[in-house]
């Protein structure tokens, strides 16, 4: 009985321990994420398996040209995967399918180079107009740019909101990848 009683003890041990360094590391660190919808094609697709940094965030400043997945402003019961397209304290105009940045460094704009999209790719405008970003909000867009829910339907979204970048892709088997740039091209 004896020998039972120390058989469990370990197991509790094991299951104890195990949990005390599995738990941080989901809620803090580095989360799951299922891709849903067709929204960041042709670079992310349905029912593709990704695990999200969550820590980065705390310590640097999101780039422009990263992949994040945030809380859904309108519900943020909701999460969406989108890539960083202007910085707090920018505007961004969409005009004849391409995407203009105005900022402190490049007052008169930029084209966003955006060598991730195919080069036929053109994104929808809003009618040309320039959106601000506040302080503390980063304007996202789909990849897909003609079948996203994204800033150019719900606004800018708040630093808040984002949970993390993505890190990893880990499903399909044939398509893993880490996503390890902290640099995306922006002229």
């Amino acid at each position: 009985m004896r020998k039972f009683f120390l058989f469990v003890w370990e197991i509790v041990k094991v299951v104890s321990i195990s949990l005390a360094i599995i738990l941080p590391v989901r809620y803090y660190l580095i989360q799951p994420f299922y891709v849903k919808g067709a929204s960041m094609e042709p670079n992310f697709h349905d029912h593709e398996y990704l695990i999200i940094d969550e820590i980065s965030y705390r310590f640097k400043t999101p780039i422009r040209g990263q992949v994040i997945v945030f809380r859904y402003p309108k519900n943020p019961q909701e999460y969406f995967i989108k890539r960083l397209i202007a910085l707090p304290g920018e505007e961004v105009q969409i005009k004849d399918g391409k995407v203009i940045i105005y900022n402190s460094e490049k007052p008169e704009g930029f084209t966003l180079n955006e060598s991730y999209l195919p080069a036929s790719l053109e994104t929808l405008d809003n009618n040309g107009a320039k959106i601000e970003v506040g302080a503390n909000e980063y304007f996202v867009l789909g990849d897909n740019r003609n079948a996203s829910k994204d800033s150019r339907s719900f606004g800018p979204v708040d630093k808040t909101f984002i949970t993390g970048k993505v890190l990893f892709r880990g499903w399909p088997l044939e398509k893993i990848t880490i996503f390890n740039k902290d640099y995306w091209p922006t002229y």
